[in-house]
């Protein structure tokens, strides 16, 4: 049972979390349905709603926000204005293909150096500093952050009104380029706003901070341009234009046909307030609530669900990992993880056309230590043997334990000759070390010599040959006498 209880641990406590969850979520309703109409919609409805709204606008804004993080960072966008912005037809060429595949209004990169304002169409006019309109640009060079949302007038497309992200582009020793982005209209965000309503079934909209309405639903109605012409709502606009905190406030006001609560929230990003609003004789029944309430509940058991279950795969995951490419005796790279690894730098010393040799190296006389001295005195050889060459190879050297008592390091950027000398540096670090030092495994001295085979990767060369060679060597070694190193030309 115990046994049992061990292995099975994580999905009884997983059962039970479940259960405690369901079951707060069932007294959860059976208290939200006695509360009050207005309690709901005050405290949860409305928030609530003012919480998905302003989550899905952040999303929808940082969309583009990355696309021009993106933009900003491409070493082609950048190239192109180092190299003297010579070929404009390629940047037209690049913004449009960004405007069209991320689904953007507009895209556009000013070019610190000769102020053009390029777009899809090419150049669309140079930025003077005496021009109010051009103004932003100065105000974002001069930014302290990477980059600003704000909203503005889209030269390229018939001054119309646009959310714009404008993102700083500097060299690669932070020298500042230029600004980059894309924008979106208000037109997308107005669709936005009637999904919004017809889904939510509320009255959302958005004004600026002085209170003037710069964003509704199509179904608003003509009800003024500000909220001080509005009526009913008049009598709290001085403290929805107030509150700068990103969190929620909850408002109330008598309306044409009874009260009606609001929730306010101010957006940073665009410097705007969502204000979202119900009527109280609105047919909302308790049982709604406590629906929402439960998918909030819900949600945040099958978020701690998940997350133990991430938390699990990764850690079963990563010793799995490690078990497959790791020698469990010296800690080292197994053949199989080696061969990875080795194909890798082959294809980087094809690429970059430099030297890269390999060791093969074989423990003296092994069996003998063996058959001697115990298989537990052969383990300690061969981590001892590892330990020592990990600390005398170079920290691009790779190591792996090749099988039994043979050891394989991959040497890059590095010639022949090179590769012999470390060879030998190894040899006669291995042999001048007294094994006994660090173990209590054995009397007196134990001394341990090795013999080892150098080859350098040819143009084009297999790695099978490479290693056959490396082996060749390695026998000459052995057989003119051992603790030697020899090398194939």
């Amino acid at each position: 049972m115990k046994n049992m209880f061990k292995k099975y641990g994580l999905l009884v406590w997983l059962s039970l979390i479940l259960i405690a969850g369901f079951v707060c979520t069932t007294l959860a309703g059976y208290i939200v349905s006695r509360d009050t109409i207005h309690q709901s919609i005050s405290e949860q409805t409305l928030p609530l709603t003012g919480d998905n709204v302003y989550s899905e606008i952040q999303r929808d804004i940082l969309r583009p926000v990355f696309v021009s993080s993106q933009m900003a960072h491409d070493t082609f966008l950048r190239d192109w204005i180092l190299n003297g912005e010579e070929d404009q037809e390629l940047i037209a060429k690049y913004l449009k293909e960004i405007k069209q595949k991320n689904k953007a209004v507009s895209s556009f990169l000013i070019s610190e150096k000769t102020r053009n304002y390029y777009h899809t169409n090419g150049v669309l006019k140079k930025i003077q500093e005496s021009d109010p309109r051009d103004a932003w640009f100065l105000r974002v060079k001069n930014l302290k952050a990477q980059y600003e949302t704000n909203v503005d007038l889209d030269h390229a497309n018939n001054d119309t009104v646009t959310i714009f992200v404008n993102y700083r582009v500097f060299d690669y020793q932070g020298e500042f380029l230029g600004v980059t982005g894309v924008g979106l209209t208000l037109d997308t965000l107005k669709h936005m706003i009637d999904s919004y309503q017809k889904r939510f079934n509320r009255k959302i909209f958005f004004v600026d901070q002085k209170g003037l309405l710069t964003l509704t639903g199509s179904n608003f109605g003509k009800t003024g341009g500000s909220l001080q012409a509005m009526s009913g709502i008049q009598s709290i606009s001085d403290k929805i234009l107030s509150n700068r905190a990103t969190d929620s406030s909850h408002l109330e006001y008598m309306g044409n046909n009874g009260k009606v609560l609001l929730n306010s929230r101010y957006i940073p990003e665009l410097s705007w307030y969502l204000l979202v609003e119900q009527e109280t004789n609105a047919d909302i029944k308790p049982l709604q609530n406590v629906y929402l309430l439960n998918i909030g509940i819900s949600a945040g058991i099958t978020l701690l669900i998940a997350s133990m279950v991430l938390i699990s795969v990764r850690r079963y995951q990563t010793r799995l990992e490690k078990s497959a490419s790791t020698d469990a005796l010296t800690n080292l790279l197994n053949r199989h993880a080696f061969d990875f690894v080795f194909q890798q730098a082959l294809l980087d010393s094809e690429r970059t056309r430099q030297p890269m040799c390999v060791i093969l190296l074989d423990v003296d006389f092994f069996k003998k230590i063996n058959d001697k001295q115990g298989h537990l005195v052969g383990d300690h050889v061969l981590k001892e043997v590892a330990a020592i060459a990990k600390r005398s190879l170079r920290e691009s050297d790779v190591i792996c334990r090749w099988g039994g008592e043979e050891f394989l390091v991959l040497l890059k950027n590095c010639t022949l000759e090179k590769s012999t000398s470390i060879a030998e540096n190894l040899r006669n670090t291995i042999a001048n070390n007294d094994f006994s030092r660090t173990t209590d495994l054995t009397r007196g001295r134990l001394s341990v010599t090795v013999s080892m085979g150098v080859a350098q990767c040819r143009e084009n060369e297999s790695e099978d040959s490479v290693f056959e060679r490396a082996d060749l060597a390695l026998y000459q070694a052995k057989e003119n006498g051992r603790n030697s190193v020899y090398f194939s030309e």
